[in-house]
């Protein structure tokens, strides 16, 4: 065989062989699990982050949406009661309601007979504790939003330390088991990307609910306070 057969035919063997081996790579499936798996200890806080991130969203979620629930029947049953001077049936209709704006308006029928001023109090006091238990864990979730990304990152940055440590340690470069290695690595700022949308998400999802639940009961109470405070009330 001639030198220029050899040189030939030894290219051609490389290219099948190169071929071969990126189809085989193409067709090896890696499944999800997998790959989170590969991306080392760093899951396991993430792993944690995301699990809180559900749990407290799906349970202020139904706590404020229960709250939400509006009974139109109250204000007008209560107002009613008002003028016909029939506070005990006022009372027992706001207790039955059990909603936020029910313990507001209840509170201000027990003050009736004081200073318009205390009545607005008692029920603002009454306000401001109803939002601090609608709120609770709230702030978890941006917390979470900032913290998860950070914290992907720094897993991301460990895992490419270790990797150019082990190219100084064999003396040179296998852009094979470099690029092999980062993109393992790259996942834990995906993972930690993607949990701090689904937390901001979560928590400006929540508030903006919040925010309409309190313009709503603001306005009830805003209305009762003005009921009391006609002339002939």
């Amino acid at each position: 065989m001639s030198l220029l057969q050899q040189d030939t035919i030894y290219p051609l063997d490389s290219m099948a062989g190169a071929a071969q081996q990126t189809v085989e790579l193409a067709n090896e499936k890696i499944s999800l699990i997998d790959l989170l798996f590969k991306a080392g200890w760093i899951m396991i806080p993430l792993a944690l982050l995301f699990f809180a991130t559900l749990v407290i969203f799906i349970e202020r979620y139904l706590t404020i949406r229960k709250a939400s629930k509006y009974d139109p029947s109250l204000m007008s049953h209560v107002k009613q009661s008002v003028l016909s001077g029939r506070l005990d049936s006022a009372l027992s209709v706001c207790r039955a309601s059990n909603s936020a704006l029910g313990r507001m308006l209840e509170k201000g029928l027990l003050r009736i007979g004081r200073p318009i001023k205390d009545i607005e109090g008692a029920i603002e006091n009454i306000g401001k504790l109803e939002v601090a238990r609608l709120e609770k864990n709230l702030n978890l979730l941006s917390i979470i939003s900032t913290i998860a990304p950070m914290l992907g990152f720094i897993g991301t940055i460990f895992g490419v330390i270790i990797i150019f440590r082990d190219v100084e340690a064999a003396g040179g470069i296998d852009i094979a088991s470099v690029s092999g290695g980062l993109y393992v690595k790259m996942i834990a700022s995906a993972t930690g990307l993607t949990i701090g949308i689904l937390a901001f998400a979560g928590y400006h999802t929540l508030n903006t609910m919040l925010e309409r639940l309190i313009l709503r009961i603001e306005t009830d109470a805003i209305e009762f306070v003005d009921l009391l405070d006609e002339p002939g009330s």
